[in-house]
């Protein structure tokens, strides 16, 4: 395999990054360059809700001057991505356009799904140091610009992730516009976050126990690995030398930190604010061990373009995560586990059977098995608009390792399957969709229509149930020797809506025993 050099940029809250990574063979992934420049524009979208222009031209030069040092590596490949700071500006699109136009770099802007999952996806970069920590019960504490993410593990599984608007930066504000002193910082800390905290441990935690924390940071996380010699693999820190090292950043002079802990001046506040969240969540967890691996946003990326090019296979399953974290997700609001089971396993089928027609792939496979085991969520709150509010509740859940996009097509699944299709064009049409993912919608809301249609009594009548393609027919054979009366009644009613998606009519026969 030819050497491939890819080039990574993070336009942070705090500062833009680019890292250059060499790939050299299957699972050969080196960094080669790092390149930062401080460019705070966290500030200015928390306090005013903008980027001025006298920012964008500073971030306009800075991404020239990263163009060229591409050119210089020659580059096969890159990607630039903004976080909070852009996301949260008012006049993002403007400041895309700009940075387009004046730098030939198009800048992606993730979601907070998209951004976390690639922050984590840096974390499982590091292998096996990775794979052994989330044998045991873990959490990551994903500390960013504007917000913080909280994401458990369970048995080498994600299991939940949570958002709290706890960033460095935005508390830095709240700090700066209040005029908080050196002296009051903790404590005025401590109650802005506590009272969110507090609320996540019984909504999530309950009586969880976590032994790890994995951090991810920009402030914290460049020095551990650097007291380490440059080791991520031992930047282990316990709750005692974590514990200490808070103390001498809450009772030193902050030159001195910064001359002692190699860091800028101007960073010891933010690092001092991101220790307090660390320090605070590893006590409500009650881990005992914190691990600061020293990735960043940039090394997901690489991570994730290594892998979408097959240069780079990871032995983590993150497919396996985003079911569990909707598994989770059904199970908080009283979701049947027996019935969603049956409706994976038969719409499954149906949609293996219909490869042929339905031209979907791996991917949407996925966002079909999603919306079998949240098709029925919304009970919880109504159990006459379950469409409805299954909708609300799957668009306001965070899924970790769907896209905004993903995430609507699987909501809209859910919704069509309870209610009245509507079409393409039409006012109360499908929500937050281009033309393709209506179609993808259309589709999986037929093979899900049919496979409820299978299993109306809830029951789970439909044992060994098996789907051939034949002409324009596509026939399900059941093996059952109880009464289905119920059960073809509503597959011959749900075919309907299948037949006019894919015209093909879908036959339902008894296995003659």
């Amino acid at each position: 395999m030819s050497v491939k050099t890819f080039a990574a940029i993070d336009v942070g809250s705090y500062e833009t990054v680019m890292k250059l990574f060499e790939f050299s063979g299957k699972n050969s992934m080196r960094e080669i360059d790092c390149i930062s420049r401080r460019l705070d524009l966290g500030t200015e979208t928390y306090s005013h809700g903008k980027i001025g222009n006298e920012k964008t031209d500073e971030l306009c030069r800075t991404l020239k001057e990263f163009r060229k040092i591409m050119n210089a590596y020659r580059v096969d490949a890159f990607r630039a991505c903004g976080t909070s700071a852009v996301r949260e500006t008012e006049n993002f699109t403007i400041i895309q356009d700009q940075i387009a136009q004046r730098t030939g770099i198009s800048l992606e802007v993730l979601s907070n799904m998209e951004q976390r999952f690639l922050d984590y996806k840096s974390v499982a970069s590091r292998g096996e140091s990775f794979r052994r920590i989330i044998e045991e019960k873990t959490a990551i504490l994903d500390i960013g610009g504007g917000s913080i993410q909280l994401s458990l593990f369970d048995n080498d599984t994600l299991v939940s992730t949570q958002n709290l608007r706890l960033g460095v930066l935005r508390i830095q504000d709240y700090l700066n516009r209040f005029d908080v002193s050196h002296f009051k910082m903790e404590n005025f800390i401590d109650e802005m976050v506590m009272a969110q905290l507090g609320n996540y441990k019984k909504l999530y935690l309950k009586d969880r126990e976590i032994r790890n924390l994995i951090v991810i940071d920009e402030y914290i996380s460049p020095w551990a690995v650097k007291r380490t010699g440059g080791n991520p693999d031992k930047a282990f820190l316990d709750r005692e030398t974590f514990g200490n090292i808070l103390r001498q950043m809450r009772e030193g002079n902050p030159v001195q930190l910064a001359g002692s802990m190699g860091i800028p001046e101007e960073k010891v506040p933010l690092m001092f604010i991101s220790a307090i969240l660390t320090n605070r969540v590893a006590e409500l967890m009650g881990a005992g061990q914190i691990w600061v691996p020293g990735v960043t946003l940039c090394d997901g990326i690489a991570y994730e373009y290594a892998e979408k090019n097959k240069m780079f296979k990871g032995e983590h399953d993150f497919e396996k995560d985003i079911l569990a974290c909707a598994m989770n997700t059904s199970k908080r609001f009283m979701g049947s586990t027996k019935r969603s089971e049956t409706l994976e396993n038969i719409s499954t089928t149906i949609f293996d059977s219909m490869k042929k027609v339905h031209g979907l792939g791996k991917r949407e496979l996925l966002y079909l098995r999603l919306a079998a085991i949240l098709h029925d969520c919304g009970k919880y709150i109504s159990m006459v608009n379950i469409g409805e509010t299954s909708y609300n509740i799957i668009t306001a859940t965070e899924i970790i390792g769907l896209s905004h996009l993903e995430r609507a097509i699987v909501a809209n699944v859910v919704r069509f399957n309870h209610s009245r299709f509507t079409y393409y064009g039409r006012e109360d049409g499908v929500r937050g969709l281009d033309r393709e993912s209506y179609m993808t919608v259309a589709k999986l809301t037929a093979i899900l229509r049919l496979a409820g249609g299978l299993d109306r009594s809830h029951k789970q009548k439909m044992k060994g149930l098996r789907a051939a393609l034949k002409d324009n027919q596509l026939v399900l054979t059941v093996d059952t020797a109880v009464d289905i009366t119920l059960e073809k009644g509503f597959f011959e009613e749900k075919g309907e809506f299948f037949q006019e998606v894919f015209s093909v009519e879908p036959v339902l026969k008894l296995k003659k025993t």
